[in-house]
């Protein structure tokens, strides 16, 4: 008896719970109508059925509870049951189904005038593509994957010289206009999802799928692989920007065609052609071409130099050295760096291209003049110093951030990069990897320049190395720090 009073209570609460909930759909697309439509319908079927399911365990529960005199039948068949069961499954089935035949018609059955763009899913990263000005996109084959290709476009296709190639993790699309999303895999099986319009879709490699929607509220919502895809599937995100047409222009103008991405954006020599190339690939996030210490050795008087790594020994970087670097980072490991650089597939010119424009900054000797930083202090200081005059606080904080390729390692939009995002750092309390907490005031940012891993924020690896900068400079990125949040430290 105690346990038909449980489920009773179990029924009544999850009713109240289903009709008082604040728990709303948020209608940010032309689909999420007839998708959430769907949705409660399947909830609508499913609920009465686990109700009719409850109120005959409580009947039972209760008729046939244990009594003096009380003995059971055995019945092996009740064929009358078995026909009201078929009948009423299938029913539940087909109301079920049904709707999401419907729907699923509409999602894939695109307007004539939707505008297209095709998502490309990889382990463990989102690349885009629009189509150019003549409105058709390029073919695209697997065997065209490669560094310099990582799309697959067929670079002989006239069709595809004018596309535009979206590298980031950013996508941006027209409001109030129909949108065909293409979507395709090129290594294993991703999943391309935004909640908010109700969007989902499987990306399997070989097949491209697509559907459709129409944006209808400006906002940026975020891109999820619905589908685990490997040991990074929990970080392979990406941002949708619903904005206005002109917005959209305006971003898509300034994306590169794939055509420019040929030539690496530039038509001048190696050196412009490989120092394009390195910025392109975010190379300088980890490397430094100033000599400023980074999460990688810098490139600033590389070649000649002789390079100590991990096992012991020690090498001369030649060129041969630079480009195994480059393509097996893990062969040698310089001392003192953490082995985070993952291989990269680039062809014989983009090796040419990248080695040129390494040598350009100079050998190994040309650090020994006079023109040489005397001092840790001095280095990477004396062109933050020298406009410091002109500019605030929060300005030459960006700069030296820039300098010091911290934006490679720290977001300044909230997106995870390898280390914390610097979006609402200030004032924020900081979980650490022992367990510990504390509120990111002005002496926890110092510590973590001069001493960063000292408190290791929970989530992030331990591969930042001190960067030594002086006051001014730390003053500076405390204050950039601040630029970029909303929050307060009392008594700051």
């Amino acid at each position: 008896m105690a346990i038909a009073v449980v489920l009773i209570i179990l029924v009544i609460g999850s009713v109240l719970f289903n009709f008082l909930t604040p728990w709303t759909f948020t209608p940010v697309a032309s689909n999420w109508g007839s998708i959430d439509t769907t949705v409660i319908i399947t909830l609508a079927v499913t609920g009465v059925v686990t109700l009719a399911i409850a109120f005959f365990l409580i009947y039972v529960l209760i008729k046939y509870r244990t009594r003096p005199g009380l003995k059971a039948v055995y019945q092996p068949e009740n064929k009358k049951l078995e026909w009201w069961l078929i009948g009423l499954s299938s029913v539940g089935i087909v109301a079920m189904l049904a709707p999401g035949l419907i729907v699923y018609n509409d999602y894939v059955t695109v307007p004539e005038d939707a505008h297209e763009f095709e998502a490309v899913g990889t382990q463990w990263r989102w690349t885009f593509r629009y189509p150019g000005d003549d409105g058709v996109f390029g073919t695209s084959e697997p065997r065209f994957i490669n560094g310099q290709l990582p799309l697959g476009l067929s670079p002989d296709d006239p069709n595809g010289q004018d596309d535009r190639i979206i590298l980031s993790n950013e996508l941006y699309v027209p409001m109030d206009r129909p949108v065909k999303a293409l979507l395709r895999s090129v290594d294993v099986l991703h999943d391309f999802y935004v909640p908010q319009i109700r969007a989902k879709m499987d990306m399997v490699p070989g097949i491209v799928s697509w559907f459709w929607f129409t944006p209808t509220r400006e906002g940026r919502y975020e891109i999820l692989c619905a589908e685990l895809c490997g040991v990074g599937h929990y970080n392979m995100r990406g941002h949708m920007v619903m904005a206005p047409q002109d917005e959209f222009d305006a971003w898509l103008e300034s994306k590169p065609t794939f055509a420019e991405s040929l030539t690496l954006g530039t038509t001048g020599g190696l050196v412009d052609q490989g120092e394009a190339l390195v910025n392109g690939q975010g190379c300088v996030a980890c490397h430094s071409v100033d000599g400023s210490p980074s999460l990688a050795p810098t490139w600033q008087g590389i070649f000649g130099r002789e390079t100590s790594l991990a096992d012991g020994s020690t090498i001369i970087v030649d060129e041969a050295y630079f480009r195994e670097s480059i393509i097996d980072p893990q062969a040698k490991l310089v001392a003192g760096f953490p082995p985070v650089m993952i291989a990269y597939d680039f062809s014989e010119e983009q090796l040419d291209a990248i080695v040129a424009y390494a040598q350009s900054l100079g050998q190994e000797s040309d650090n020994s003049d006079s023109s040489a930083p005397e001092s840790e202090d001095d280095m990477g200081s004396s062109d933050a110093s020298s406009s410091s005059d002109d500019m605030s606080l929060e300005e030459l904080g960006a700069q030296v951030a820039a300098q010091n390729a911290c934006n490679g390692c720290h977001s300044i939009d909230g997106s995870q990069v390898i280390g914390p995002t610097w979006k609402d750092l200030y004032g924020s309390q900081r979980t650490f990897s022992d367990g510990t907490t504390a509120i990111a005031d002005e002496a926890y940012i110092r510590e973590s320049i001069m001493n960063p891993t000292a408190k290791v924020v929970e989530g992030f690896q331990p591969v930042m190395p001190p960067v030594p900068l002086s006051e001014e400079q730390i003053d500076a990125l405390v204050a950039y720090a601040k630029a970029n949040s909303s929050l307060s430290v009392e008594g700051e």
